[in-house]
């Protein structure tokens, strides 16, 4: 059965979901989920402790245990009907959108790392956060999202980057919109994987104004692959250099920027 675009927790409407979800747990748990009633079309209070046992028990794709919050969000639905019944997408939403993906994946290919380790400085950091206008020294991750869109318009030959000019993750977010960007909040992401596409730029706030961002490169059952600057292995906001990442659709507590249709 195919994920159906939305989060499967207490309450589900759809009586289908629901006897499909129960069926599949009895088999997957081999007879320990004890269901009340396994053909039953509710999903109450019962079957929301047999979830929380079979995500105890489960890992998602990347082999980290899922959340047991008793409720079918794209991970554990992967994990109860496999990874082929949730959409997965690599192809960039528009021509500008996968040029701004290979000119990320080719700062990648280099290595950029800060120059001295945890400085916010280095010959490519700079040269991001000067594209911005922002000054040498401040955190670059938007800078480099920047860049890239900077450096994908030129070698398109379009007149003008379609991106807000800031180095502010959160001043992006709120910008966005004036540029004819969509926003994607995190809520409908998380409920729908699907709605997030590669070329779209994610945004996570950390609070007291500080954020972090970066490029989705790929999508697959509610795991995105990422291209990220001042970032490390940690997926820290203050790391030193740009990484490839993977990360869950659920840590994204912002949302996503999609530049597919502006002109």
């Amino acid at each position: 059965m195919e994920y159906p675009g939305r989060v499967v927790k207490l309450g589900e409407a759809d009586a289908s979901v629901v006897q499909a979800v129960r069926g599949q747990l009895n088999r997957m748990m081999a007879g320990e989920s004890n269901l009340d009633d396994p053909q039953g079309t509710a999903f109450d209070a019962d079957m929301k402790r047999v979830v929380k046992l079979f995500q105890a028990r489960h890992v998602d794709p990347a082999g980290r245990p899922l959340k047991q919050d008793g409720e079918i969000g794209s991970l554990t639905w992967g994990a109860l009907f496999g990874l082929d019944t949730i959409a997965s997408d690599n192809v960039a939403g528009s021509d500008l959108l996968a040029q701004v993906l290979a000119v990320a994946a080719g700062e990648e290919a280099k290595e950029v790392r800060e120059i001295p380790m945890n400085s916010n400085r280095g010959p490519d950091v700079e040269k991001y956060l000067a594209r911005t206008g922002a000054s040498p020294g401040l955190p670059w991750c938007c800078a480099f999202v920047y860049y890239c869109f900077d450096e994908a318009s030129k070698k398109l030959g379009r007149p003008k980057n379609p991106m807000v000019r800031t180095a502010g993750c959160l001043d992006h977010w709120n910008k966005a919109p004036s540029r004819g960007a969509a926003r994607i909040r995190a809520a409908e992401a998380t409920d729908d994987p699907t709605l997030v596409k590669p070329g779209m730029i994610f945004i996570m706030d950390h609070g007291k104004g500080r954020g972090h961002t970066g490029l989705v490169d790929a999508v697959e059952a509610g795991m995105l692959s990422t291209i990220e600057g001042n970032t490390d292995a940690s997926k820290t906001r203050e790391g030193g250099g740009v990484y490839r990442l993977t990360r869950k659709v659920g840590e994204i507590n912002k949302g996503f920027i999609d530049y597919t249709l502006v002109g």
